[in-house]
């Protein structure tokens, strides 16, 4: 199993870079700044709630890096996205809350949401000033661009970007600082085990404050595919006829008492596949 795991985070980190020395600042601040992803997914109901969460340096420059298992799902709402920018603002809000200043760690973080935000308020017309417009043409080559809008527009969309990741930043703001203990918790034992899973979180700060199993507990538990033929007839008590796939014909059965005969006594017809 150890091999499996391992062979995963090469495969998502690339390598682990064993002769990556980082000083001990470094270190706390990669700490705290996973440790703010993984508390802000973790209280954000929207969220997916990471898997795995390391700060082994690996990769060309990756200093730490956390695993997250998210839902099958294709359509997503305003709040769902919003509560994703305040995830990923999740690391640069722990170092301004922690350390007074922040670091260039969160470049991929807000390079995605900037798209993010961006989207939301030219593509999917999910902001009130624009309106339901969007801006976005599927016909459009990859390699070219246009501008469907006026100079105005253009501005109001910048304005429009920067007041919602404004908004999401405060907010991830505000929640860490209310579960600044929690946050201590799991950045002190990543700086002690340096990799983190979700039933260690769960085991430092409790269990999420929602109904229903996460995307990632569901996943081990089966619960997050469709059941098999075989397991709804054993849930339902259904007897399967032997013959009955090969013959695509239903398997007489003995009458009993007060039932006709091809009919079954019970809660439920006889199950022919």
């Amino acid at each position: 199993m150890q091999d499996f795991n391992d062979a995963i985070d090469r495969v998502i980190g690339g390598l682990e870079k064993k002769n990556k020395i980082i000083s001990p600042e470094e270190k706390k601040i990669v700490a705290y700044h996973e440790a703010g992803h993984a508390i802000a997914g973790w209280f954000l109901e929207h969220c997916d709630p990471l898997v795995k969460v390391s700060i082994v340096p690996r990769g060309v420059a990756a200093l730490g890096y956390a695993q997250y298992l998210p839902k099958e799902q294709f359509l997503y709402t305003t709040e769902q996205l919003i509560d994703e920018m305040c995830m990923a603002l999740g690391g640069r809000a722990a170092e301004q809350i922690v350390f007074g200043k922040i670091s260039t760690g969160a470049l991929s973080d807000l390079e995605r949401i900037t798209k993010m935000a961006y989207s939301i308020v030219t593509m999917y017309g999910m902001n009130d000033r624009i309106g339901n417009l969007s801006f976005y043409d599927s016909k459009q080559p990859d390699n070219t661009f246009t501008k469907p809008y006026s100079e105005t527009t253009a501005e109001t969309i910048d304005s429009e970007v920067r007041l919602l990741v404004g908004d999401a930043y405060q907010r991830t703001l505000k929640l860490l600082s209310e579960k600044r203990q929690e946050l201590e918790l799991v950045a002190q034992e990543l700086l002690q085990k340096e990799i983190l899973f979700q039933n260690d979180l769960e085991r430092l700060v409790g269990a999420r404050p929602f109904e229903g199993l996460t995307a990632y507990q569901a996943h081990t538990s089966g619960t997050d595919r469709s059941k098999t033929q075989s397991e709804v007839a054993a849930e339902n008590h259904i007897t399967t006829p032997t013959g009955a796939v090969e013959s695509g014909e239903d398997t007489p059965t003995a009458a009993e008492p007060g039932t006709t005969p091809g009919s079954t006594a019970g809660e439920g017809p006889t199950y022919n596949p």
